[in-house]
């Protein structure tokens, strides 16, 4: 349900709106109605709406004065107006939604749909803000190597690179011990944080913090500090020193 608030400087026009709202958008449920700035600044503080139907003129300041009040909005818009054709290319160029008075049946249900799928994009993107800084925290700490013998669990800033051999992959630590592993490093890649690990070739995956220097050229070389030069792909350069501010 889209929670819905009406500010006009006309009842008549808000009675209108609302009934056609209950008859072709029965989506939209609307908590409040206002006639003028003040009565509207005080419903969108207090009500919280997911949409509003905004007037652009009204007693006491427009539309936009009421805007600036609020700053930044957390909802959807959907300009009611009686503007000139002229004015209307403000809202076009904007991207913002619009219906002229009097209002059209279908292109009222038009923009209650597309507000509809930015409410619902939003909802996505927040569920995965939360998703990616929870999965965050739990980054991993030791990660799995499969040997032949079975698993040996070793801490992932141990890691210095990553070096794939067809379908195996050697894992390098900092002690120097060397591990040949039954994984891809697209499987590696995947798995790591790319906060902490880089793919700087096809056939190299680094740990950042284990960098030494960085020599220059076509795509450049890598010294990590354990001794191991790494070249850089030319396809991948620019990524790799984005990661810098370079």
């Amino acid at each position: 349900m889209i929670r819905a608030l009406i500010v006009d400087d006309e009842s008549k026009n808000i009675r209108i709106l609302h009934g056609l709202l209950q008859t072709y958008c029965p989506q939209v449920h609307v908590v409040g109605q206002a006639n003028g700035f003040h009565k509207a600044l005080e419903l969108i503080e207090s009500s919280h709406p997911d949409l509003l139907f905004l007037d652009i003129e009204m007693p006491y300041g427009n539309a936009f004065d009421l805007l600036e009040k609020i700053m930044p909005v957390k909802f959807e818009i959907i300009f009611v107006t009686a503007f000139n054709d002229y004015a209307l290319k403000a809202f076009r160029y904007s991207a913002l939604d619009y219906l002229l008075k009097p209002v059209n049946i279908d292109e009222l249900k038009a923009a209650v749909a597309k507000a509809e799928q930015k409410l619902d994009q939003k909802n996505v993107n927040l569920q995965l803000n939360n998703f990616i800084n929870n999965f965050k925290k739990a980054e991993l700490q030791k990660i799995a190597l499969p040997l032949l013998d079975g698993l040996l669990f070793v801490p992932v800033p141990e890691i210095t690179y990553l070096h794939a051999k067809g379908s195996y992959t050697d894992v390098h630590l900092h002690n120097g011990e060397i591990h040949t592993t039954a994984r891809t490093i697209k499987d590696y890649e995947d798995m790591l944080s790319q906060d902490t690990f880089c793919r700087v070739h096809h056939a190299y995956l680094i740990n950042v913090n284990h960098i030494k220097k960085y020599s220059r050229g076509r795509g450049g070389l890598i010294e990590m500090e354990d001794g191991a030069i790494i070249e850089v792909s030319v396809r991948r350069k620019d990524e790799f020193l984005a990661r810098f501010g370079l």
